[in-house]
């Protein structure tokens, strides 16, 4: 083949632009390549969106508790369209919910976007929510329990850390606001996160129980575990690999807890984790089940537990709790199963 000059010279001018291209495209490989998105950092003055993904909040004397913590944290709020109106008492329509969450995360001048509580229906709107949106405008997500639905899908579809910690109506015990204070609020990146240290006589209050002893790090990822095990075998179920899971859960019967986990056993769901945190269960014991059923749920979760051979450990106030921690969905942190505590390897926010 014949090349002549014009030919070598408009290869050579274009060879920069190639290399220059071809080093973008790595870049953004590079900057990408855990695939995880960290949100800003509130401060006084940010702007809170404030939304009901589940059980709607009508109710205005309940809506001015949620505005009750906003203020005393100097943060600005915006009510979402159907919370205070819309069709339905508690029942809005998944699309009105899901246009409520995409609209505060499309909005520019909303910085964070809250749960004023959980309830039940989240799970409907996750075929509905603007994925791309959330990827592109990267914010504070804040919910629990029902709300779980949601972190699981905003992580596996956008990589975007959010947190599991207390809805706008939630207790905020002093606990609970000091952590909360600490990790939204404080500069610090290695944050440990620990039960209440108090004692009645002799005994921990807030005890934690060592199922598997070691130290183990990964991505915190989990929630309820009535929704993760509910997210099974849909585009939505997680994945656990490598990952530090916590899940928790309220008032349910061991067996009832034995059928769920069975259910992420046979899913295969559990396998090729790092390490596993279940936290303090309130109402979990055998109750009117014990003549059919006769497990604890401290021999349920060993059994579950015990054969993964991770680091693990039962009993972290988290979720379903008055004193509550906050955790960063998708963040890097380590666990100490023998302290029962969680450190965060990372900080949470861009």
């Amino acid at each position: 083949m014949e090349i002549n000059r014009r030919d070598i010279l408009k290869f050579a001018l274009m060879t920069p632009l190639v290399m220059t291209a071809c080093k973008t495209v790595e870049n953004t490989v590079a900057a990408t390549k855990n695939g995880v998105i960290k949100p800003k950092r509130i401060v006084k003055g940010s702007t809170v969106g404030i939304i009901a993904p589940g059980t709607n909040v009508p109710d205005p004397d309940d809506i001015s508790k949620a505005i009750e913590v906003l203020d005393y944290f100097g943060l600005k709020y915006k009510v979402a369209a159907s919370l205070e109106s819309g069709t339905g008492y508690k029942s809005r329509t998944p699309a009105e919910r899901a246009q409520d969450f995409n609209n505060m995360f499309s909005d520019g001048e909303i910085d964070a976007v809250f749960c004023i509580r959980g309830g039940y229906g989240s799970s409907q709107i996750l075929d509905l929510i603007d994925y791309e949106s959330v990827q592109s405008h990267p914010k504070v997500f804040l919910g629990y329990s029902d709300i779980t639905s949601m972190h699981t899908a905003i992580f596996k579809k956008t990589g975007l850390i959010t947190f599991h910690g207390p809805v706008l109506l939630s207790q905020f015990t002093n606990y609970t606001l000091e952590n909360f204070n600490r990790v939204f609020f404080e500069d610090d990146e290695y944050i440990n996160l620990n039960n209440p240290s108090q004692k009645n006589g002799l005994r921990e209050q807030f005890h934690i129980r060592t199922i598997q002893s070691g130290i183990a790090t990964g991505r915190l990822l989990g929630g309820n575990l009535s929704l993760i095990s509910s997210l099974s075998g849909t585009k939505y179920q997680p994945e656990f690999v490598g990952a530090i899971v916590y899940l928790e859960d309220v008032g349910e019967a061991p067996y009832r807890i034995d059928r769920m986990l069975n259910q992420l056993k046979m899913s295969s769901i559990l396998d090729g984790i790092n390490g596993i945190i279940f936290g303090k269960c309130e109402d979990c014991d055998a109750g009117t089940s014990q003549s059919t059923w006769d497990l604890s749920l401290g021999e349920v979760l060993d059994n579950y537990i015990k054969p993964l051979k991770v680091p693990s450990f039962y009993g972290l106030m988290i979720g379903h709790t008055s004193n509550q921690l906050t955790l960063p969905n998708g963040c890097l942190v380590e666990i100490n199963a023998d302290k029962g505590n969680v450190k965060l390897k990372e900080s949470p926010f861009a």
